[in-house]
C-alpha cells in the first residue's frame, strides 16, 4: 500500500475515465465479441451458462469469504468474551473488516449498482434486450436496481488487496500478484458472460483498491489517526464489557 500503487490506480482511472468515457463504443465493441458466442439453443453470451465458468466465479467469491471468516470469528469472539485478547492483531480486524464492507459493500452493492442506473451488456437495446446504453459516467439508465456499474462480485475480488496488504514482507509481493490475478480473473468472467462492461470493472477494481489504501492509510500510516493493537482491544473490551455485564447479571451470573 504505497504510493507507487496508489500512482499506478490513479493512472489506470485518468486513462480508463477519458478513453471510455470519450469513446463510450469501446465498452459495445468488446461485449459484441462475447454476445456472438451462441450455443446450440442460440443463446447469445453463451459462456454465461458454462458450468465450468460458472464455478470458477463461485470459486473466487468463495476466496474472500475464506479469507474475511477468521477475522469475523476473531471479533465476534472478543465481543462475546470481552476480558481475552483478541485472537488477532486489532488493526487486522479493523482494516479487513472496515474495507469489506466500505468497498463491496457500500460503495458497489448499496451506493452505485444501486442509484447509477446503468443497464448491464445483456440488457441494453445493441445485444438484444430493451434498454438503452448509457456511458459509464451518465447514471441516467434505465435500469430500476441491482445495476451494471461498477461490478459487486468484481470489487468483491480485488478486496483481497486488503489481506495481501497485511501478508510477511516476504511473501507481501506475492500476495499482490494473487490479488491482482484473482480480480483479473473475475473481471473477465463477468464481462464474457455479459454481465457487465469492461468500463464497470476497471473502475471496480479502481474504487475499491483506493478505499482500502485510504483505510490502510489511516490506520498504519498517518501519524495524527495511526492506530496500535493494544488501542483497539482495549477500546473494543470497554465498548463491550457493560453489555456483557448487564447481561450476566440479568440471568444472575457473575462477572469477571
Amino acid at each position: 500500500m504505497n504510493r507507487t500503487g496508489l500512482n499506478c490506480v490513479l493512472a489506470i482511472a485518468i486513462v480508463a475515465g477519458v478513453l471510455f468515457g470519450l469513446y463510450p463504443e469501446l465498452d459495445l465493441g468488446i461485449a459484441r465479441h462475447f454476445y456472438a458466442i451462441e450455443n446450440a439453443n442460440h443463446d447469445a453470451f453463451a459462456l454465461r451458462l458454462y458450468p465450468s465458468l460458472m464455478r470458477a466465479r463461485n470459486f473466487e467469491l468463495w476466496t474472500s469469504a475464506l479469507l474475511v471468516a477468521p477475522v469475523v470469528a476473531a471479533l465476534v469472539i472478543k465481543l462475546v468474551v470481552p476480558w481475552r485478547k483478541m485472537m488477532m492483531p486489532g488493526r487486522a480486524v479493523v482494516f479487513l473488516i472496515a474495507t469489506i464492507i466500505l468497498a463491496p459493500g457500500i460503495m458497489a452493492n448499496v451506493v452505485l449498482k444501486e442509484h447509477w442506473g446503468r443497464s448491464r451488456p445483456i440488457d441494453v437495446t445493441q445485444f438484444g434486450g430493451n434498454e438503452h446504453f448509457v456511458p459509464w459516467w451518465d447514471r441516467r439508465g434505465d435500469c430500476p436496481a441491482n445495476c451494471s456499474f461498477v461490478s459487486g462480485d468484481v470489487a468483491g475480488a480485488f478486496w483481497t488487496f486488503a489481506p495481501a496488504a497485511l501478508a510477511p514482507p516476504q511473501w507481501r509481493a506475492l500476495s499482490y500478484v494473487a490479488a491482482f490475478a484473482l480480480g483479473t480473473g473475475m473481471a473477465v468472467l463477468r464481462v464474457m458472460t455479459g454481465a457487465h462492461f469492461p468500463s464497470d470493472v476497471v473502475f471496480a477494481g479502481v474504487f475499491t483498491y483506493l478505499i482500502i489504501w485510504i483505510v490502510y492509510a489511516f490506520i498504519y500510516r498517518w501519524p495524527r489517526t495511526r492506530l496500535s493493537d493494544d488501542d483497539i482491544d482495549r477500546s473494543l473490551g470497554r465498548l463491550t464489557l457493560p453489555v456483557y455485564h448487564f447481561v450476566a447479571v440479568l440471568f444472575g451470573r457473575k462477572t469477571k
